[in-house]
């Protein structure tokens, strides 16, 4: 009888281990103008991510701009399809699964989601070169064998303005891809996307305003946390999907839980605890939760000694007392590393 207990015991904990390996511990994987060596990717492998988002990039001119130009010479290497692919292979080398995330950038910054065309001429062409951009990437997704691929970033008015095409995007995509698919909506957005029921995930980028203090406590943050993660696992049950934050992570600066998705280059003083609070209230909020999928930090750069540390107020984790947070977190739930 006793070794019957013993039995269920291991059950149970193995049960428990594989949950928690289910999750999905990502860094957001910075091209660079390089190829990715082994000394690039070792601190990734620290800092316990099983995951990462590799992003090659397309760019438009103006928010109003219906051609989306990517994988030219003009380009970073790591924001090219051959790029992409070499650190998709060095990642995977390396035991880390993938997301492959293209995005648009607009010239000077603008925000993505407010891009519109002018005429239903440019509605087309903007599909056209947008598909091309997409079904690109898909291709190779399938040839690189990665696991999730994301079909779009933060692009609200394009999806608002046309929905059928993106229905029928995601069938295209479907026919070259076999693996996993979401959309990285907005924090503000995906209450509002109309395809949730075609992909696997639905992906939100996590920049949910929490607390109006510019020294917000770790109690505040997972107060501030309640209204939101109420509508995320309302929309989760009502679509029967897994909500993955396609990007989730804060600046070390005062008022960092405010407007989270500031990227402005302002003076705000660097706040290191309050990023490392806020990295450790969207942890403990969600984390444990079985309709969570995981997440990717935003964002991690290839070279890490050079990047982040503690004059740095911007996003990333890196050399800050947030990436003790994030790597504790990361081994607790999935440790491919040790």
């Amino acid at each position: 009888m006793k070794g019957l207990g013993l039995f269920f015991l291991c059950l149970l904990q193995i049960s428990c281990n594989s949950q928690k390996a289910e999750k999905i511990n990502g860094v957001s994987f910075v091209g660079s103008r390089e190829e990715v060596t082994q000394t690039n990717v070792d601190p990734v492998l620290n800092v316990a991510a099983n995951y990462a988002a590799v992003m090659p990039f397309g760019f438009a001119r103006t928010l109003n701009s219906p051609n989306v130009i990517f994988n030219t010479d003009r380009q970073w290497y790591g924001e090219t399809r051959r790029g992409a692919k070499q650190y998709i292979e060095l990642l995977q080398k390396n035991g880390v699964k993938i997301m492959l995330k293209p995005q648009i950038w607009i010239w000077k910054g603008e925000f993505t989601g407010d891009m519109t065309m002018e005429s239903e001429e440019d509605w087309k062409t903007l599909e056209e070169t947008y598909s091309d951009f997409i079904l690109t990437y898909a291709k190779l997704a399938e040839e690189t064998k990665v696991e999730i691929y994301c079909i779009g970033t933060e692009l609200e008015e394009f999806v608002k303005n046309r929905p059928q095409y993106w229905k029928d995007l995601v069938d295209k995509v479907r026919n070259v891809f076999s693996g996993k698919l979401t959309y990285a909506a907005n924090w503000d957005e995906y209450t509002r996307t109309p395809f949730w029921e075609k992909l696997d995930y639905i992906g939100v980028d996590a920049y949910f305003p929490l607390s109006e203090e510019s020294h917000p406590s770790l109690e505040q943050m997972k107060l501030g946390w309640q209204p939101w993660k109420s509508k995320l696992l309302a929309i989760s049950e009502a679509k029967d999907k897994p909500v993955l934050f396609t990007e989730f992570g804060y600046r070390s600066m005062d008022y960092t839980a405010k407007k989270p998705w500031l990227v402005d280059r302002n003076e705000m003083d660097v706040n290191l605890k309050a990023q490392a609070d806020a990295t450790q209230a969207i942890f403990d909020e969600f984390w444990k939760e079985k309709w969570f999928a995981g997440g990717f930090v935003w964002k991690w750069f290839i070279h890490h000694t050079k990047s982040g540390g503690e004059k740095d107020n911007r996003f990333t984790p890196q050399n800050k007392p947030a990436e003790s947070v994030i790597q504790k977190h990361y081994v607790s739930f999935n440790n491919p590393n040790p």
